[in-house]
């Protein structure tokens, strides 16, 4: 296995502070593709940092049970490590050094099949990819200029 198909902790959110700037900062874009959404923001990130990370939220509101919460943040999980590498070649493209920080946000009340979760992810993670492309090209042809 190589280590871009891995998800090893520095991949994950757990810092207050960044889970903040993501909500609240006021910098952050939403996409979604039911049942999923996402909620992303690039930064000005320095060579010790991921190029890319995340975190899975499943509201107690659509599983009360504890068990089909954990099973969908799995899913999504293993859904965006085989498909992460899409955003990691973007990143890796830009001139500056930028970091991505996610959150998916499961938005349904049923459970799905893990074909469709990793298809969504997928589309996700490629419609990110695109934007952020495309904000790094306007960002440069500015600097230009």
């Amino acid at each position: 296995m190589t280590s871009s198909q891995q998800l090893p902790k520095s991949e994950r959110i757990n810092s207050k502070k960044l889970i903040d700037r993501l909500f609240k900062g006021g910098g952050a874009k939403s996409m979604s593709a039911f049942p999923l959404r996402v909620v992303f923001m690039t930064e000005d990130g320095d060579a010790h940092e991921p190029f890319a990370q995340m975190m899975v939220s499943v509201p107690k509101r659509f599983f009360k049970r504890a068990v089909k919460r954990n099973l969908v943040k799995r899913l999504v999980r293993e859904a965006y490590r085989r498909n992460k590498q899409v955003l990691i070649d973007t990143l890796q493209t830009a001139e500056q050094r930028k970091t991505l920080s996610l959150c998916f946000i499961w938005t349904d009340h049923n459970l799905r099949s893990y074909e469709e979760v990793e298809r969504k992810t997928a589309n996700l993670l490629q419609r990110i990819a695109e934007k952020i492309g495309k904000d790094m090209a306007e960002e440069a042809e500015n600097a230009e200029q």
